[in-house]
């Protein structure tokens, strides 16, 4: 009777323990859904999940070029992933995905029979609950992480009575980790192969969701041997499963990893104006309680993409050249030096390292010996530096590197549309890697030289009623200011004659210049600066001397840019916008920029007449570089060159009918110079970049560019200009590529 006993009483407690054990769990997952052991997501959480988005820079024609992210991601619809993005992850994931409810019981109880060495069970949809939720909140202890996974369960199970199956897989795509900072399939679609979800290949597909297993160690560009053999491993189950014939499968698997690595953390054109952006973005984020790396935005700018990929390649393309003319110009010798006597400034390097980190880090440790610490910074070590070969792996002194990064040329380039103040293209620098100081909004001031002259022109016009037939003497003028006496010259020392306005612009003469600045009286330096002020330059920028008619002040060319631009627009100055919207992430429009200042500078006909006389610094004047050569671009274009003392820096401003551009070319540095009388003119410097620039822009009619003559103001009288046609038959008498002689 024993037996029959024993097996009563143990169907009895088997029954009790399942019964028991299936109510313990019940209570188990009622308690943790009630937030018993934890905070748990709300329904609102639920249905409106909460999660890092990047806010997306888009240009005029509504593309995107940059994006601000803590999280590179962007949401991607179901619709716009290729079916075999999903079918790579259901085989390798979760192959029962769309037939479990959230919890794959199947799964658990074989990963809880082998302990957990044949896998793990969790299925896509508890996976997509920690990445919402809990990708931030690992538990340290056993109990913690058994919580964990009850809490995964329940919100699984919660997600999967909400959610179709295919709006979870999509969403666990768009949270996924695939490496660093890219979350989501978009985002790695665009990294690794530079394309978009609904382009993937199959073989890419399986690149991407292999790395899923561990995104570092199957990293195609970083391990590309591992990544090939995870790779295979997902087309292996891709057949499995009869996602993939056999002889897809052998097909695919025998094709190497083509990837088109594009890094997330440099992605996208226009490095300098994003970094610009975001900082002027700041505080109108605080403001509304905002955050921009996180809100998933979408930014519409005025850059327009292929005028910024044609100025970013025009720097490209000149800067090397001008790089190697200024090292061979130098060789071996110092080129930072003093304006007037040419001489070494002592302890150049010296004083460059004591504003690093690296210097002031060394003098916590060492004490303040300047020369201990210099002799430690000339040790070499292992270091990256930038070339226009690529970057640079190499063993150097910090010393020895200071003085390389000081002997490396800057640019800047900025592109505006006259009649809307739009900016279409804004280059900073020529590697935002490696130099983060952008040389082209208003801070990066720089002295501007004889670009400033056409101001002191249109001033004297405005006000004196000149014409460009107006002559005066080439003679030297002198000033009196607070008692001092000033009176300019020209570089070459040359002076006699009688010249036009036109001609003394196209010529840069600076006596020309200085003979106009005077024609206003004595006030003319508080007349200049009013004018400029008005041009959109900063209030009590420039001091009011005599001297400024050669542009010894220090402006930017963002601000030298919407200066001319009025010029370009029938005298009409319009304050220069690079913003046109901003919407948050479901499309609702926040704030709309539509509404520049404005301010009627100068009649219609005195505009046109400063573009007329501008012209003829291209047609036979110093900027007449663009019309040949390798250039030799036509067309109705203005423009103006401009070289400060000790060639520190070279400027070329150029017009068209519809696009003003500022180009400035030097050194970090003020105090190092260019050598040379031809390769540091403004019209060797900088003339080149807008050049490229110029005539990429004109070539792709979609751009709009045109170098179409500037339409005539209603009511003007032509024969004004005669002197200005006599002008031009004269200067083309010059030499192509004649320097600037005032510059």
């Amino acid at each position: 009777m024993a037996a029959p006993e024993f097996k009563f009483t143990f169907i009895k407690r088997f029954w009790q323990i399942l019964i028991g054990g299936t109510i313990g769990v019940f209570l188990l997952f009622l308690l943790v859904s009630f937030g018993l052991f934890g905070d748990m997501p709300d329904v609102e959480d639920l249905e409106n999940p909460k999660n890092a988005l990047s806010s997306e820079i888009l240009g005029d024609d509504g593309s995107l070029i940059g994006s601000f992210y803590l999280e590179n991601r962007i949401n991607t619809a179901h619709k716009d992933i290729a079916p075999c993005v999903f079918q790579a992850l259901e085989a390798t994931e979760d192959v029962r995905f769309r037939s479990h409810s959230g919890i794959d019981v199947r799964g658990t109880l074989r990963a809880v029979a082998a302990l957990g060495q044949d896998g793990g069970a969790s299925t896509l949809t508890q996976q997509l609950s920690e990445n919402l939720f809990y990708r931030f909140q690992k538990p340290s202890t056993k109990i913690g992480m058994v919580m964990q996974k009850f809490k995964e369960w329940v919100i699984a199970v919660e997600l999967e009575r909400r959610y179709t199956k295919n709006e979870i897989i999509t969403m666990y795509l768009n949270t996924v980790p695939f490496s660093g900072i890219s979350f989501g399939i978009e985002s790695a679609s665009k990294e690794f192969f530079n394309k978009k979800p609904k382009e993937l290949h199959i073989e890419e597909a399986a690149v991407l969701i292999g790395m899923l297993k561990a995104n570092h160690r199957y990293n195609p560009k970083f391990n590309p041997d591992k990544s090939l053999a995870r790779r295979n491993t997902v087309l292996e189950q891709m057949n499995k499963y009869d996602f993939l014939s056999d002889d897809s499968t052998e097909l695919l698997k025998n094709k190497p990893i083509k990837i088109n690595y594009r890094s997330a953390e440099m992605d996208g054109m226009a490095q300098y104006f994003k970094y610009y952006l975001g900082e002027y973005l700041k505080p109108w984020c605080k403001e509304r309680g905002i955050d921009l790396y996180r809100s998933g935005l979408k930014i519409y700018t005025t850059l327009n993409p292929k005028l910024q990929q044609y100025a970013e390649k025009a720097v490209q393309t000149h800067m090397p050249d001008l790089q190697s003319q200024f090292n061979k110009s130098w060789g071996k010798e110092k080129p930072w030096r003093y304006v007037t006597t040419r001489a070494v400034i002592p302890g150049f390097v010296e004083s460059a390292l004591k504003r690093t980190d690296r210097y002031k880090a060394l003098a916590e440790e060492m004490g303040d010996d300047s020369a201990k610490i210099i002799a430690e910074l000339k040790k070499p070590i292992k270091m990256t530096v930038f070339s226009w070969r690529g970057d640079l792996d190499t063993f150097m002194s910090p010393y020895d590197s200071m003085s390389y990064i000081k002997k490396v040329l800057m640019a800047g380039f900025i592109a505006i549309e006259p009649e809307s103040g739009h900016v279409k293209a804004w280059v900073g620098g020529v590697n935002h890697k490696f130099f983060k100081y952008d040389h082209v909004n208003k801070r990066a001031r720089r002295q501007v030289g004889s670009t400033f002259k056409p101001i002191v022109y249109a001033t004297a016009m405005d006000i004196n009623q000149m014409t460009p037939c107006t002559e005066f003497p080439r003679e030297r003028t002198v000033f009196v200011s607070n008692g001092e006496e000033w009176s300019p010259r020209n570089a070459d020392g040359k002076s006699g004659g009688v010249w036009t306005m036109t001609k003394g612009l196209a010529l840069s003469d600076n006596l020309i210049t200085a003979q106009v600045m005077k024609s206003l009286g004595e006030d003319a330096p508080e007349m200049v600066v009013k004018f400029a002020e008005r041009l959109g330059i900063e209030e009590n920028r420039i001091p009011k001397v005599p001297s400024i008619c050669l542009g010894t002040m220090e402006l930017s060319p963002f601000e030298m840019a919407s200066a001319y631009s009025a010029f370009a627009n029938n005298g009409l100055w319009v304050e220069p916008t690079f913003l046109v919207r901003i919407e948050d992430k479901n499309g609702n429009v926040l704030e709309e920029f539509n509404q520049p200042k404005t301010d009627q500078v100068l009649s219609a006909g005195k505009a046109y007449m400063m573009f007329r006389m501008l012209e003829n610094v291209v047609n036979g004047g110093t900027g007449s570089r663009i019309r040949g050569g390798k250039f030799a671009i036509e067309g109705h274009i203005a423009g103006k060159t401009g070289t400060t003392q000790g060639s520190a820096d070279g400027w070329f401003m150029g017009l068209t009918k519809n696009l003003v551009c500022a180009t400035w070319v030097g050194a970090d540095d003020p105090t190092v110079r260019i050598r040379g009388s031809l390769i540091g003119q403004g019209a060797n410097m900088s003339l080149p970049i807008y050049a490229y620039f110029l005539k990429a822009a004109l070539a792709d009619k979609s751009t709009g560019i045109s170098s179409d003559a500037l339409d005539m103001p209603e009511g003007f009288d032509p024969s004004i200009l005669d002197c200005t046609r006599r002008a031009e038959s004269e200067t083309q008498q010059s030499p192509a590529n004649i320097p600037g002689l005032g510059e």
